[in-house]
């Protein structure tokens, strides 16, 4: 079997994860950083128990940049709200992809530890302050509701979500509820928390258009339900305005800002840009990419296969136990479920293409060894297909 050419596209939140910044977030900014987009995927698809798509968004949050504390963190963030076996699965589906990616010679970084707790520290005064900070009034002295009729829980939630777990300097408060937002907006029965802590997160700092962002990608993570249930509570406590969706208009996807590719997974400059997406969650997408002269994926597959349009310069593309062939603008290219190859422009000669995949259980790419100067400059051939 042949190959005609191919691009590393791998899910719509993994290709604006490919620059992860991990550094807090200023109030006031216009969009959601690459690094947040990586977040949200984890969170949903822990909360909805989807460890096939979260073995996906992990890897792809780690490719961008997430450290393995990071990750972890979060896993452990998830249990106050989506429960112990949601987020215990979720750990143990992380240890299974650090351990794949570890056979295959990635070395994630680890990243920071906790800081430890002061000595005298008193959980039960840090916790009614981050509370109360976090809501925006005085809810020490209630006198209502659960906290009055079964005063134990508001102990756990004042002296251990927001003491233990909001203290762990790992993740800012601002991711915190970026994560929080995530799970709630995947789990059906729990808007009046989505609206709470969506006032919340509005306080640390996330804009309109961020929450519209927000939006756009828990539609694309656990589909078309939960994503208009976030767009109508935004609506309802912020009034942020959303258009009806018509499936029958036109629709333009404006060229976005390119950012430049894992270098764990390619050797030379790579820059993605303009993604899109269809409509339906679990359906296309993919972008524009460009590679610098000499620039090249690693080894990898795909488990749906995908097309490939060249639309400038000139590049390679090499199945395994296949011949080296070229490929030049006008080329249309499939490349078949499974199939390890890798593919980039040439040595003397930049090469940009359209690449479109459809992800399988959240995941589009499998990710192996980079190619070596010998495989790249193999001499090409210029026949295309069978």
């Amino acid at each position: 079997m042949k190959i005609t050419a191919i691009i590393t596209i791998c899910s719509a939140m993994f290709l604006v994860c490919l620059s992860a910044d991990p550094e807090p977030v200023p109030a006031g900014r216009s969009s959601l950083t690459p690094r947040q987009r990586c977040m949200i995927p984890v969170a949903t698809f822990t909360a909805v128990g989807n460890m096939d798509a979260l073995k996906g968004a992990i890897h792809n949050g780690l490719d961008a940049g997430l450290t393995v504390n990071e990750v972890k963190e979060m896993l452990v963030h998830a249990y106050a709200y989506a429960g112990f076996p949601r987020s215990l699965n979720a750990i143990n589906m992380c240890i299974a992809v650090l351990e794949e990616r570890r056979a295959q010679g990635i070395d994630d970084s680890i990243g920071r530890s906790a800081s430890p707790m002061p000595a005298g520290f008193d959980r039960n005064v840090f916790g009614h302050q981050t509370r109360n900070r976090l809501v925006g009034r005085d809810m020490s002295q209630r006198t209502s509701g659960y906290a009055t009729f079964a005063p134990i829980i508001d102990d756990f939630l004042v002296e251990h979500l927001f003491a233990d777990i909001f203290s762990r300097d790992v993740l800012t408060h601002q991711d915190r509820e970026l994560l929080t937002i995530s799970m709630l907006a995947a789990m059906s029965g729990t808007d009046g928390q989505l609206k709470s802590h969506l006032r919340i997160a509005e306080k640390e700092g996330f804009s309109h258009s961020q929450f519209k962002e927000f939006a756009e990608v828990i539609t694309a993570s656990v589909g078309d339900e939960s994503g208009a249930r976030t767009q109508r509570l935004l609506t309802e406590v912020m009034g942020i305005p959303f258009p009806e969706a018509d499936r029958s208009a036109l629709k333009v996807f404006r060229k976005t800002a390119a950012a430049e590719a894992s270098g764990r997974h390619f050797s030379g400059s790579v820059r993605v840009e303009s993604w899109f997406a269809a409509e339906s969650h679990d359906s296309y997408r993919g972008a524009m990419v460009h590679f610098e002269a000499g620039a090249r994926t690693a080894w990898h597959s795909h488990p749906r296969g995908q097309t490939l349009i060249v639309t400038a310069g000139r590049g390679r593309v090499q199945s395994s136990g296949e011949a080296v062939q070229e490929i030049s603008p006008g080329d249309v290219v499939w490349i078949p479920a499974n199939v390890r190859h890798w593919h980039g422009a040439s040595p003397d000669s930049a090469m940009s293409h359209l690449a479109i995949s459809t992800p399988e259980n959240g995941l589009t790419v499998e990710w192996m060894e980079l190619v070596d100067d010998a495989e790249y400059h193999a001499n090409p051939s210029s026949e295309i297909g069978e």
